[in-house]
């Protein structure tokens, strides 16, 4: 399980994100780097990490379910996930 202050700050990161998105767009568009700068860090996407929506696990996490690989295999196990089969795991 994450810290519950990890999940917020990933939190603050994904809004600050949001919102400078049409500033930071704009100024990378005119080649002002100096203004990218003067942006919060945070704000800026490539900071931003991705958890399972489960436990919030940060590491081992699959894209196309949104959870983490230890999730995935115990809801592959109780059958959850349809289409998944146990093999040599």
């Amino acid at each position: 399980m994450a810290k519950e202050s990890m999940k917020a700050r990933e939190v603050k990161r994904q809004e600050l994100a949001e919102k400078f998105a049409v500033k930071r767009a704009k100024l990378k568009a005119e080649g002002d780097y100096i203004g990218l700068q003067k942006l919060p860090r945070n704000s800026n996407p490539i900071r931003q990490r991705n958890r399972c929506s489960a436990t919030g696990r940060p590491r081992g996490y699959m894209r196309q379910f949104g959870i983490s690989r230890i999730t995935f295999r115990e809801m592959a196990s109780e059958g959850l996930i349809p289409g998944v089969k146990k093999a040599s795991w």
